[in-house]
């Protein structure tokens, strides 16, 4: 059987796994087939004291995606996946290809990370490009992955109980039929030690909590997208796909915390193991 296929459209770093860099490995893990379309190509994530790279041209990115669809990868596709997007320009290409994409493969499921902010260090992309997430690419999203400052920032809505994840999922305006997996969630019933994801969808709402681990690591959205795909691809529902990311991203930022590293870590035996068994 043809494993499936993902595009995965996100940043890529020479150091460290954020972005591609860090949801490629677990779905090709798992046995997923998997074309990254990078949207920046920075040597680092910015929290180091330089930063070299930039945002792809937007001739060049456009480029890969005319050659992405030379070679007939819409569709074949299974699922688009997107995270942090560098510019305007790009972040608009990228939702006109997932509407064509979606239009010649009526079974594509786009995966949407709205990569722009947390609590600390606050909105860390251009107003702009946040408006283009909202107003282009939500709307076309089956699965988006937004953490409660996104969610705020996106419908205007705080974020505190779980009354207020309802209210916020029907401004998002996503897909028809489409699933909100708030994630990163410490909400006034979250029990205290642990940090929740929250899946809201046609069938209701489900709860997921997992330890809350005391450390704040670059990738960990990204990584914890890569694997609720590699899990979906290998057939797990929703919600086992996230529990299975959690416990798995747990694992990557423990080793990473041990290693005493700034970005998530991909070495951890377990870790590693667990996606063989997928």
């Amino acid at each position: 059987m043809t494993p499936p296929l993902v595009i995965s459209i996100q940043s890529q770093v020479v150091l460290g796994h954020v972005g591609n860099s860090a949801a490629v490995f677990p779905m090709l893990a798992a046995g997923l087939n998997v074309a990254p379309v990078p949207t920046v190509v920075f040597s680092n994530t910015p929290d180091y004291p330089t930063l070299r790279g930039r945002a792809m041209p937007a001739d060049h990115f456009a480029d890969l995606l005319q050659g992405v669809w030379e070679r007939g990868l819409p569709e074949r596709a299974r699922y688009v996946v997107t995270g942090y997007i560098g510019s305007v320009e790009i972040a608009l290409m990228t939702a006109e290809f997932i509407r064509r994409a979606k239009a010649v493969n009526p079974g594509l499921t786009y995966l949407c990370d709205p990569v722009m902010g947390d609590e600390s260090p606050g909105l860390y992309v251009p107003e702009a490009i946040a408006t283009v997430l909202k107003d282009a690419l939500l709307p076309l999203a089956d699965i988006a992955s937004p953490n409660p400052f996104e969610i705020a920032y996106l419908t205007g809505q705080p974020i505190r109980e779980l009354a207020d994840l309802p209210r916020a999922f029907a401004d998002l305006r996503m897909a028809p039929g489409a699933h909100l997996i708030a994630t990163g969630c410490a909400l006034r019933e979250t029990a205290p030690g642990t940090l929740e994801s929250v899946i809201l969808g046609p069938a209701g709402i489900s709860r997921h909590p997992t330890p809350r681990l005391p450390v704040a690591m670059a990738g960990t959205g990204d990584l914890f997208l890569g694997l609720i795909t590699a899990a979906l691809g290998s057939g797990r529902d929703l919600a086992a796909a996230v529990e299975f990311a959690q416990v798995q991203t747990s694992r990557a930022l423990a080793r990473a915390a041990a290693l005493g590293t700034k970005e998530v870590v991909l070495s951890d035996p377990d870790f590693r193991a667990a996606l063989l068994t997928l």
